[in-house]
């Protein structure tokens, strides 16, 4: 897949999954513009201010010309129920939903022919631990704000969503349970995640708006009852 020409932005590209997917832009010839709260080369702000997400953008603007290519991919969590205030829990959707929304609102007459929006959800978009709700609620958010965009934007950019399950950002290999309780017999790493966003950005994958893609190695396709494969529930925890 060539992206020579491509002027691509992605947020929370610094560092896990994010710096994967910058790296793999860049080696298919993108020019790649990342905003971060963490050092980068490009831009260091926090995409929940409005005022950093429109300085962000003229830049970009400034300095290309246009936009091609937008990966949400910048999150955090600050716990759910039993500890997040009010305040915490609206900032984490400001990073996760509010964000991506005002980045296609900025670049909306600024978009190159065959544009593609990439938000990166969560397999949490369909399941949960306990304690989760900001983080959850975000990630859900974002799969449906997908949909949305791809209609309301339909015929001048293409957005799709990936959900992420268990990616290890440091490319550990796990052996044992961690490995085998995946149906795909492994943990995944950011290139599972890299390679889908880059092939759904091509024009390989033209015909393809508005869909939720869930790469977790096949974990929510699989049931669990009490006493299967050994797991049993412990009510007491």
């Amino acid at each position: 897949m060539d992206f020579k020409d491509k002027i691509v932005v992605v947020t929370g590209g610094a560092a896990g999954i994010g710096k994967t997917i910058c790296e793999e832009f860049r080696k298919a010839g993108a020019t790649v513009c990342i905003i971060d709260k963490e050092e980068n080369d490009y831009f260091v702000g926090d995409i929940a201010d409005e005022i950093t997400l429109k300085s962000f953008a003229n830049k970009v603007i400034a300095d290309n010309g246009k936009v091609d290519c937008i990966i949400n991919n910048a999150m955090l969590s600050r716990g759910g129920i039993q500890n997040c205030s009010y305040e915490d829990f609206n900032y984490v959707l400001r990073v996760g939903i509010s964000a991506p929304y005002m980045l296609a609102k900025l670049f909306a007459n600024h978009f190159g022919e065959g544009a593609s929006i990439v938000n990166i959800s969560s397999s949490r978009d369909r399941m949960s631990q306990p304690n989760t709700e900001s983080y959850t609620a975000a990630k859900g958010g974002l799969a449906t704000l997908t949909h949305a965009m791809a209609v309301s934007l339909a015929g001048k950019v293409r957005v799709n969503s990936i959900s992420p399950g268990w990616i290890d950002t440091a490319f550990t290999i796990y052996k044992g349970a961690d490995a085998d309780q995946h149906p795909a017999g492994r943990v995944g790493n950011p290139l599972d995640i890299a390679n889908m966003v880059l092939y759904l950005c091509s024009d390989k994958a033209g015909f393809i708006t508005g869909e939720n893609i869930c790469i977790d190695g096949g974990m929510t396709r699989q049931m669990i009852y009490n006493n299967d494969f050994g797991w049993t529930l412990n009510t007491n925890n």
